[in-house]
C-alpha cells in the first residue's frame, strides 16, 4: 500500500475541536525553548512543534505520526516521478492574502537561503526536476528519481506567503529560483508582522528567554482553536517548572520529573505519557582524515573511535536498563536501533546491546588500549529528559571499563553550536523522526555527510559506509512500501552491526496538566495547544 493510498482526502479536516466554557488563555511551561520563530531555521523538536501553530504544511501528522491533509486537500502519485497535490480552497494567510500554489513554490525556493542553520531543511527540497503550479490550487512535483516519501517530507515544511516577502512572481527552475526577491532573514520572523502563516494562531510577542505569546487567528480557515491566547514559557529547570504548575502560574508543563509524579498527582494535577520516536544516543567522532586530531581525547595520539572494537566496547560498557530504571524511573525503553517498534522499518528482533563490562575491557585490549584512554563527553543539560544525569551515568560506566570520562554539560543552544563545530569526540544527543519511518534517522544520523544532497546532515560523527549509503538511497527511491520496509530493515541492521553511534533508549514523554484538561500524548513529543482542551 502506498502513502497516497493511506492518506485520502479528509473533507473538513480540523485541527481543533469544540470545547465547553473555560478560561481563554492557556499557559504552557516548556522544557526547551525554540531557537527561532523562523519555520525553516532549525529542524529540531521545540521549533517544529511551535511552528505548527503559525506556519502550516501541505500535509501534517496526527498523534501517531500518520499523514493527514492540512493545506493540501489530497495528493496522488501520477507516476513514480510525479506527485500532484490539490490544495485546500478558501485558505488565507494571517495578512489576508489567499494561499495558492505560488506560496508552495516560494517556500521551496526560500529554504535553501536560510543562513547558519544548525540542522537544515534542505534535505527535503533537493532532487526536483520541476515544481509547477498550473492553477492556483494545484502543485505538481516532478522528481529526478522516485520519491515515495514526498508527502511525509513536506509535512516538515511550514508554508510561507510569497506576497508577504516580495516573491509573488516566483518561479522554480532546475537552475535556481527566479523572482524570489529578498528572502527574509531568520531574525525577521521575531516581528509579528513578518511571521505570516495560515495557522490557527498568530505571533503576538516573542521575547527570547521569557515567552512566546500567540493570539488566535480569528480568520483561520479551519475550526477556531478554543484558546484565545497561548503563552509558552521556557523553563529548562525541572524544579521551577513543577513549582509553576503547582502554583497555578502555568496550566501544562512538559517533562515533569519522574520523582515528582506522586506529588503532582497528590496536588490534584494529572500526568499523561506515551512512548516517543526520540532516540537518545551517543555519537563518536569517526572522521578519517590524517590532518584531523580528534578533540577531548587523552592518553593516545590516535582517534580510538575509528576502531570498531572501541565503539563496540563503549556500547557494551553502557547498562541501558540501569539508566532506564535508576535515571529515568522506568519511563523510557532501552533501544536496539534508531526507532521503536512498530514504526515503519523497525525490526522486533533488534534488541539492545547487552551490558557486558568484561567484554568491553577485552575489546579495548584487543584494540590496543589495555589501559584505556581519557575522553570528554559533551551533553546538553536542558534539552532531553534527564540528559545531564544520563551523561553522568554513562561517564561512570565508561570509566569502570578503563575509559576515563569527563562530562562537559551546557545549555542546548551552546551544545548544538559547539557540536556543529565538531568540538566533541563523544557526545550525547537525541533525534526525533518526523516521518515516523526508519529512513529519517538513517539519513540524518548515519548516512555519509554530503551538503550537496543533504545526506548525513546531523551525522556530526562523520561516520561513512558506502554499503549503507547505497541501501539508504535505494530505500529513498523505492515506492512500494513492503519492498522499502525490507530495505530499511536491512539498512538498520547493517548500521547497528557497525556501531556508528550507540542507541541508549527511547524517551517516554510525560506531560502534567491542570485538572479538567485533556491531552493525547504524541509520539513526536510536540505540545500542540489546539489538542489541549477542557474535558467534555
Amino acid at each position: 500500500m502506498k502513502h497516497h493510498e493511506r492518506a485520502l482526502a479528509v473533507a473538513g479536516f480540523a485541527l481543533a475541536f469544540a470545547a465547553p466554557a473555560w478560561a481563554q488563555e492557556l499557559k504552557v511551561g516548556v522544557a526547551s525553548e525554540a531557537t527561532s520563530i523562523d519555520p525553516h531555521f532549525h529542524n529540531v523538536g521545540p521549533n517544529n512543534g511551535l511552528r505548527r501553530h503559525i506556519f502550516q504544511s501541505l500535509v501534517t501528522t496526527d498523534a501517531t505520526q500518520k499523514p493527514v491533509p492540512e493545506l493540501a486537500a489530497s495528493w496522488r502519485a501520477v507516476d513514480d516521478k510525479t506527485w500532484e497535490f490539490k490544495l485546500r480552497p478558501n485558505v488565507k494567510f494571517s495578512n489576508g492574502t489567499p494561499f495558492t500554489g505560488k506560496d508552495v513554490i516560494y517556500t521551496f525556493c526560500r529554504i535553501p537561503t536560510v543562513e547558519n542553520s544548525p540542522s537544515p531543511f534542505t534535505v527535503y527540497t533537493r532532487g526536483f526536476d520541476a515544481i509547477e503550479s498550473p492553477d492556483p490550487l494545484t502543485v505538481i512535483f516532478k522528481t529526478a528519481n522516485p520519491n515515495p516519501l514526498l508527502p511525509i517530507n513536506v509535512s516538515s515544511l511550514g508554508i510561507l506567503s510569497a506576497d508577504a516577502y516580495g516573491g509573488g512572481n516566483v518561479k522554480w527552475t532546475a537552475n535556481g529560483c527566479e523572482n524570489l526577491g529578498t528572502p527574509p532573514k531568520s531574525a525577521d520572523f521575531n516581528d509579528p508582522a513578518k511571521a505570516v502563516g495560515t495557522g490557527p494562531y498568530k505571533l503576538e510577542n516573542y521575547t527570547r528567554g521569557t515567552h512566546v505569546i500567540l493570539e488566535r487567528n480569528e480568520d483561520y480557515w479551519g475550526d477556531k482553536p478554543h484558546w484565545k491566547k497561548v503563552t509558552w514559557r521556557p523553563m529548562s529547570s525541572q524544579g521551577p517548572r513543577v513549582a509553576a504548575l503547582l502554583a497555578g502560574d502555568v496550566d501544562v508543563i512538559e517533562n515533569p520529573p519522574i520523582q515528582d509524579f506522586d506529588r503532582i498527582k497528590g496536588a490534584g494535577f494529572q500526568i499523561v505519557q506515551g512512548i516517543s520516536n526520540r532516540i537518545i544516543y551517543l555519537h563518536m567522532d569517526q572522521y578519517n582524515d590524517p590532518s584531523w586530531k580528534t578533540p577531548g581525547v587523552k592518553g593516545t595520539d590516535k582517534n580510538p573511535f575509528l576502531d570498531k572494537r572501541v565503539r563496540e566496547a563503549v556500547s557494551k560498557a553502557v547498562n541501558r536498563q540501569a539508566i532506564v530504571d535508576r535515571i529515568m524511573g522506568g519511563v523510557a525503553v532501552p533501544a536496539g536501533e534508531l526507532l521503536p517498534v512498530p514504526l515503519f522499518g523497525t525490526s522486533p528482533d533488534m534488541k539492545p546491546v547487552a551490558y557486558d563490562p568484561d567484554g568491553a575491557k577485552k575489546l579495548l585490549a584487543e584494540a590496543g588500549y589495555p589501559n584505556g584512554f581519557e575522553v570528554t563527553l559533551g551533553t546538553p543539560n536542558d534539552r532531553y529528559i534527564n540528559d545531564d544525569k544520563i551523561a553522568q551515568a554513562v561517564a561512570q560506566m565508561l570509566t569502570r571499563v578503563g575509559i576515563k570520562t569527563n562530562v562537559d554539560a551546557m545549555t542546548a543552544s551552546t551544545f548544538f553550536s559547539r557540536r556543529n563545530k565538531y568540538e566533541f569526540s563523544l557526545y550525547l544527543a537525541g533525534w526525533g523522526a518526523d516521518s515516523g519511518e526508519m529512513i529519517n534517522p538513517l539519513v540524518a544520523l548515519v548516512a555519509t555527510m554530503d551538503p550537496k544532497t543533504g545526506m548525513g546532515h546531523t551525522n556530526r560523527g562523520r561516520y561513512s559506509n558506502p554499503e549503507l549509503d547505497a541501501l539508504i538511497k535505494e530505500a529513498q527511491t523505492t515506492v512500494d512500501d513492503a519492498k522499502r520496509e525490507a530495505i530499511l530493515r536491512k539498512a538498520s541492521k547493517l548500521a547497528m552491526s557497525d556501531t556508528p553511534l550507540i542507541p541508549l533508549h527511547f524517551e517516554v514523554t510525560p506531560w502534567a496538566l491542570k485538572k479538567g484538561l485533556t491531552y493525547k500524548p504524541r509520539i513526536d513529543q510536540y505540545t500542540i495547544a489546539t489538542e489541549i482542551r477542557p474535558e467534555s
